[in-house]
C-alpha cells in the first residue's frame, strides 16, 4: 500500500471508529491542520479585525479567503492555561495550570502543578495515533521553564518535532535583542540553554522566521512522504519587551508593538504561501489562527472591549480567529458574528475534521466542525466558565479584579469566588461591559451565578482566595 492509500485508509477507518462524518469534505484524505496561536495579541489587532494603526496582509488575505469569527474566546486570559486548553480540549483548571508557568516556589505558591501532566488528551497526540506527522514550533510555556528543568520534553506530549523557545524543554531558538547604535546583540534567557538539548540563538526579531523555517522543514518533509500533518506555529514576538528589526525601530510602547506586529505578519506569510501555492496542499490544509489572551495595555489593542491580559472582562479572553482552507471552508470572506465557541471546542472539532475518535476521553469542549468550517452558525450548548489566575486579584493598575466569569448566549455574569459582587452584562448590546443588567434579569442573573459556582467547586482548587486574602 502506497502512502497516499495509507492515508485514505486511516482517515476512513477513524471516520469508523469515530462514528462522525465530517460535514461534506470533498475530500476523502484527511486534512492537513495548522494551528498559528500567537502570544498577547489584542482582539482588534489584525488590521481585518479594524486596525488601522499597522497592516497585517498575510493574515487578511486569508481571512478574505475563509472565516473570520468575532465570538471566539480563549479559556484563559493568561499564556500557560490557555495554551492547555486549546491543546487538550478541557479546562486548564482540571490539571491544575491557572496562571504563567514560573519558577519552581512560585509555582508552590500560587497552588499549580509544575508542568502539564502528559497524560493529559492531548491534540498532538490524538492525530499522531491517527497517522498524522506532529511537530511544534514556537513558544510552549506548558512546563520547562526558569529552575524547572524537570519538565517531560515537548515530544512526550505526541510530537514527532518540536523546536521551541526559552519557555520549553527540547531543542530552542534563544533570543539576542539589538537596537538602533548598539554595537553588539545582547543575550536575554541565557540559562534557558540547559533546558534540553541544543539551542540556537538568533535575533528576537527574526525567531518568527526562525520557527516557520522549521516549520517549512516539516511540511515538506510530510508531504513528500505522502502524510498528513499538524503543525503548530506558537509566535512569541509580540509579548512584551518589543524588539522589531533596527530597520523598523520606533519610539514608544505602542509603536513598537505594532512594528513588531507587522514584522510577524510578514514572516507567517511564507508560511502561508507555501501552502496557497501548492495545489496538493490548498485545497486539504485548514490554518486557525487566534490569540493566546487579551493585549498588554499600551502594547496591542481589544477593539471596543473592556479589560486586558490577565482580566476576565472582554479583552481579556475574547480572540480574534481566523480560519482558512479553500477546499474545506465554505463562504469565503464570511464574517461570523453569531457564533460563541472557545478553545476547547477546537480539539474535539479538529478531530471530527481529521476523522479521530473524540470517544475515548471525557472533553469539556464540544465538537463544533460545521461552524468552523463555515457551514454553520451554530454555538457550543453548554456555557463557557472562566476563572482568574490566583495572582492577578488586582492588576494593571486595578484594584480587586473579578474571580470568575461565565458566557451563555447573549449574557456573561462576572463575580468573586462566592458569588458576591456579581455583574450581568447582555453582550448584544453592551459588547464593552458597561451596563449591569442583573435587575432587569434576576432569573437569569441567578441561574448562571448558580452554574458557575457550581463549576468553580468541581474543579481543583488554587490559591488564589488565599493570596488575594494575603494583600488586603
Amino acid at each position: 500500500m502506497n502512502a497516499r492509500a495509507l492515508r485514505s485508509a486511516l482517515f476512513l477507518v477513524g471516520l469508523v471508529s469515530a462514528c462522525v462524518s465530517p460535514p461534506d469534505l470533498e475530500s476523502t484524505e484527511p486534512p492537513n491542520l495548522v494551528l498559528v496561536f500567537i502570544d498577547d495579541m489584542g482582539w482588534g489587532d489584525f488590521s481585518c479585525f479594524g486596525n488601522d494603526a499597522a497592516q497585517t496582509p498575510n493574515v487578511d488575505r486569508l481571512a478574505r479567503e475563509g472565516v473570520r469569527f468575532e465570538q471566539f474566546y480563549v479559556n484563559s486570559p493568561i499564556c500557560s492555561p490557555s495554551r492547555v486548553a486549546i491543546s487538550t480540549g478541557q479546562y486548564p483548571q482540571r490539571w491544575r495550570i491557572t496562571s504563567y508557568l514560573a519558577h519552581r516556589a512560585r509555582n508552590e505558591r500560587r497552588g499549580m502543578a509544575q508542568w502539564l501532566d502528559p497524560a493529559a488528551p492531548m491534540l498532538a497526540r490524538s492525530l499522531q495515533q491517527q497517522g498524522y506527522a506532529t511537530g511544534h514550533f514556537g513558544k510552549w510555556h506548558m512546563g520547562g521553564q526558569r529552575d524547572v528543568d524537570d519538565a517531560p520534553p515537548i515530544t512526550a506530549y505526541g510530537f514527532d518535532r518540536s523546536l521551541t523557545n526559552f519557555e520549553g524543554m527540547g531543542p530552542k531558538l534563544l533570543p539576542l535583542t539589538l537596537e538602533p547604535g548598539q554595537a553588539k546583540p545582547k543575550k536575554i534567557w541565557a540559562g534557558a540553554e540547559r533546558l534540553g538539548d541544543g539551542h540556537r540563538w538568533m535575533l528576537r526579531a527574526e525567531i518568527t522566521g526562525g520557527f516557520v523555517d522549521a516549520a517549512l522543514a516539516f511540511v515538506d518533509e510530510a508531504a513528500a512522504a505522502g502524510r498528513p500533518f499538524y503543525v503548530n506555529v506558537w509566535p512569541d514576538d509580540v509579548h512584551s519587551p518589543f524588539w522589531p528589526p533596527v530597520t523598523r525601530w520606533a519610539d514608544g510602547k505602542r509603536a513598537r508593538y505594532l512594528s513588531v506586529l507587522e514584522e510577524m505578519d510578514r514572516q507567517l506569510g511564507r508560511l502561508f504561501a507555501r501552502i496557497e501555492q501548492d495545489p496538493a496542499l490548498r485545497d486539504n490544509t485548514l490554518v486557525v489562527i487566534c490569540s493566546d489572551n487579551g493585549p498588554e495595555p499600551g502594547a496591542g489593542s481589544a477593539g471596543p472591549l473592556r479589560g486586558h491580559k490577565t482580566m476576565l472582562y472582554e479583552g481579556g479572553v475574547r480572540s480574534s480567529l481566523v480560519v482558512w482552507g479553500p477546499g474545506l471552508v465554505r463562504g469565503a470572506g464570511t464574517v461570523n458574528r453569531t457564533s460563541v465557541f472557545s478553545a476547547i471546542d477546537l480539539v474535539p472539532s479538529l478531530l471530527e475534521i481529521a476523522g479521530a475518535s473524540t470517544q475515548h476521553v471525557d472533553y469539556d469542549g464540544e465538537a463544533l466542525a460545521a461552524t468552523l468550517l463555515g457551514r454553520s452558525e451554530a454555538s457550543r450548548s453548554m456555557p463557557i466558565f472562566f476563572r482568574r489566575p490566583p495572582d492577578r486579584d488586582r492588576f494593571y493598575g486595578v484594584d480587586d479584579l473579578p474571580d470568575l466569569a461565565v458566557r451563555s448566549g447573549r449574557f456573561k455574569l462576572l463575580c468573586e469566588y462566592d458569588g458576591s459582587a456579581a455583574h450581568l452584562f447582555d453582550l448584544e448590546s453592551d459588547v464593552g461591559e458597561q451596563r449591569d443588567v442583573s435587575r432587569a434579569h434576576p432569573e437569569v442573573a441567578a441561574s448562571l451565578r448558580a452554574q458557575l459556582l457550581a463549576w468553580h467547586a468541581a474543579m481543583p482548587a488554587d490559591r488564589g482566595k488565599e493570596l488575594a486574602g494575603a494583600r488586603r
